[in-house]
């Protein structure tokens, strides 16, 4: 049983590396962008780096206090009502709305950790969690957690979204935004990507 979950691990950590160096390497072409540019892409690296290390480490052991709280803040960064206006209003807050969400899902992670890939099933019988069998990381799927599965809707929906968004459009009378997607997809392929690892890092042990 752990195999599986350790093959997946393993994907995971090359997506999120991916996306890291495609950040770093958007960062390099576009060295003059404003400080809100540069903290949304500091911010998109460290959450990252993270994820593609949590499958290896033991979450609990290190500062999970000092990092959730970075990331909290993060996700309350996403939805300062300064960027929207910098941004364009509606349309920029639309955008930022699944940003938070995984900031708020890594804050989430690191809060109410899961066990470990292959800890479940170290001895025979079912695992029994101190806290009682409905409580987070005591092996019923989710935990129980509606914070988790609303997290996971919202990823993977914008996941299906920023995906599908560069594809070529099957009608002649499209939005000039979703033919400027199809024409530079990178950008909407990165963070469909990254939503998408971050869902699935929330549904898996780790």
């Amino acid at each position: 049983m752990g195999t599986p979950v350790v093959l997946v691990h393993c994907l995971l950590t090359l997506l999120f590396v991916a996306v890291l160096l495609h950040g770093v390497a958007l960062g390099v072409r576009s060295p003059r962008t404003g400080c809100g540019d540069r903290v949304d892409r500091l911010l998109a690296a460290a959450m990252a780096l993270s994820m593609a290390a949590m499958p290896w480490i033991d979450v609990r052991a290190g500062p999970a206090a000092v990092a959730g709280g970075a990331f909290t803040a993060g996700a309350v960064w996403f939805l300062l009502p300064v960027r929207r206006r910098e941004a364009g209003g509606t349309t920029a807050t639309t955008h930022r709305l699944p940003h938070a969400a995984g900031m708020a899902a890594m804050a989430w992670m690191l809060r109410v950790p899961h066990p470990a890939a292959g800890t479940a099933h170290a001895h025979p019988g079912p695992a029994v969690h101190p806290a009682g069998p409905g409580a987070p990381g005591a092996g019923v799927p989710l935990g129980g957690s509606a914070i988790t599965l609303s997290l996971a809707l919202c990823l993977l929906s914008y996941a299906l979204w920023s995906l599908t968004r560069p594809m070529p459009p099957l009608l002649s009378g499209v939005s000039p935004a979703r033919r400027a997607a199809a024409a530079a997809p990178s950008r909407h392929v990165g963070e469909g990507a990254m939503a998408l690892g971050t869902a699935v890092m929330l549904l898996l042990p780790h």
